[in-house]
């Protein structure tokens, strides 16, 4: 009677074991499937996030590109600036030499316009 007992006890728990495991297998399936669902949302985050990044970092490239370039624009136009006026204040050194040179030169006709005009007329009566 005592190992009938057992047996019956035996069945029953077998019984029980079967949706027991059953239902053990749903929790890890869905525990699965959480799971993989979080790792999909995780990684479609990092991906937008990425994005996002690669986004930024290429709008701050730009903002440094035009920056630059206009700093660039600044630099040149300073230069240009400078052999301009550089530029036009050896021209004026050279102008001014020229100008005293006119000067003697007429400076120097005025003297000897009185003798030039005595010959040219001299010339004409002979």
């Amino acid at each position: 009677m005592n190992s009938s007992i057992g047996y019956y006890h035996k069945l029953i728990l077998c019984r029980s074991l079967i949706p027991v495991q059953s239902m053990a297998r749903k929790k890890v399936l869905r525990a699965i499937k959480d799971a993989e669902k979080a790792a999909s949302e995780t990684l479609s985050n990092a991906k937008k996030e990425a994005a996002s990044i690669i986004s930024q970092a290429r709008q701050n490239a730009s903002e440094i590109l035009n920056s630059e370039r206009s700093n660039s624009d600044s630099t040149n136009q300073n230069m240009l600036s400078k052999a301009r006026e550089s530029a036009n204040s050896e021209a004026k050194l050279v102008s001014d030499d020229g100008s005293l040179a006119e000067k003697n030169v007429h400076d120097s006709g005025k003297k000897n316009r009185a003798k030039a005009e005595k010959l040219v007329i001299d010339a004409f009566k002979n």
